[in-house]
């Protein structure tokens, strides 16, 4: 006689109720991680002694009040800055040891950024900005619009591709963001305060376009100092003078 399988406990159920997706592979790999910055003749100890592990597909939100080393450690896993002391390791690359032309490799290749502030070129169609990416990447120009093209209809403008940004809502910026964040099918993407310029219902619209992105596959790392933003992840990180004061997921 087959035994009757077991019922899923508490945690099992939420996490099926959020469609949780299991981690994968670690793509990037922080060990004992420090940031000491001048400061005239104070020494500012931004990050003292960090040590975190994300794998491809999860959902990561970093939170922390003013001078927690938030803003710090998205610049160190952005590739936009560099440790003073231990190690960092991007999909098994030393990101510790890389040279600058290596580092601006690495984010136009594997990191895709989407701004509080959208970063957008004004005088340059939605087509034109998403495809800057692809540019630097040197790819054709018919796989560039292709592939810019796509990217757009993915999250919803398909009709104003054409449109440059001051003929868009911020809401429709940010989704040019997000498409420009994904054209070129980066390893993660990094969210800085994605919401911080829209309005709430807006700000909940440009979630749900993040939450579909990872329900799809992508590795996601939200920025933020908002609970309800936070709340969208899977696992919150809390950094509290420099060191994480938390690590959780939740259902």
């Amino acid at each position: 006689m087959t035994a009757p399988s077991a019922s899923p406990g508490q945690a099992e159920r939420a996490a099926i109720s959020r469609n949780y997706r299991p981690p994968g592979a670690v793509v990037i790999e922080i060990e004992n991680v420090t940031k000491l910055y001048k400061m005239g003749e104070e020494i500012v100890h931004a990050l003292r002694g960090v040590s975190l592990n994300v794998s491809r597909n999860e959902y990561l939100a970093i939170m922390g009040p003013s001078g927690s080393g938030k803003s710090t450690l998205m610049n160190m896993l952005g590739c936009l800055d560099t440790p003073t002391s231990g190690k960092y390791h991007f999909s098994g690359k030393n990101v510790s040891t890389m040279t600058d032309d290596e580092l601006a490799d690495i984010r136009n290749r594997e990191i895709g950024f989407v701004f509080q502030t959208f970063n957008l070129l004004p005088r340059s169609t939605s087509l034109a900005n998403v495809e800057l990416p692809l540019i630097y990447a040197g790819l054709s120009p018919g796989i560039r619009r292709e592939r810019a093209e796509q990217a757009l209809r993915d999250v919803g403008l398909g009709e104003r591709m054409m449109h440059k940004p001051n003929e868009l809502s911020g809401g429709q910026r940010q989704r040019v963001a997000i498409a420009r964040a994904l054209v070129n099918r980066p390893s993660i993407i990094l969210a800085d305060e994605p919401t911080g310029n829209l309005d709430s219902r807006t700000g909940e619209e440009i979630m749900q376009l993040l939450e579909d992105l990872y329900e799809q596959g992508n590795t996601i790392i939200v920025v933020t100092h908002e609970e309800d933003i936070a709340r969208h992840a899977r696992r919150v990180v809390r950094l509290r003078d420099g060191l994480i004061e938390s690590d959780a997921r939740q259902a």
